[in-house]
């Protein structure tokens, strides 16, 4: 195969694949807001408020205490009794720790329960 080949080297699936949509909207997004229009972003759930300063105090802190590994998947041990603490204090729910699941973002964690409950129509 000639290296300039396109494709050459990706598998048929990511040659498929096509950019996120919502990704495209926040990138124009923000360019319109660079060029100085009013824009408001509906797009990626992206927060209009910087992070608040107590969690950035203990993400600081965190890293100061060696946390900069991978964690477990679905949350460490003390994220998911804090998770539980919340729902217990705010709104009177019960839960256990095999009931919580933190993830990267509401996208990924919709995905993955699509994926774990759904089957193709072909099956």
């Amino acid at each position: 195969m000639s290296a300039h080949a396109p494709h050459a080297q990706v598998s048929s699936r990511l040659r498929a694949l096509q950019p996120s949509v919502t990704l495209v909207i926040s990138q124009l997004a923000r360019k319109l807001s660079a060029e100085g229009r009013d824009i408001i972003n509906m797009s990626s759930g992206e927060l209009d408020f910087s992070t608040p300063e107590p969690i950035v105090r203990e993400a600081i802190a965190a890293l100061h205490d060696g946390q900069t590994r991978y964690t477990d998947v679905g949350g460490t041990p003390a994220l998911k009794a804090a998770i539980i603490a919340k729902f217990r204090r705010e709104n009177q729910l019960a839960f256990t720790p095999r009931q919580i699941i933190a993830s990267t973002g509401a996208k990924q964690i919709i995905f993955n329960a699509l994926l774990a409950t759904l089957n193709s129509c072909a099956e």
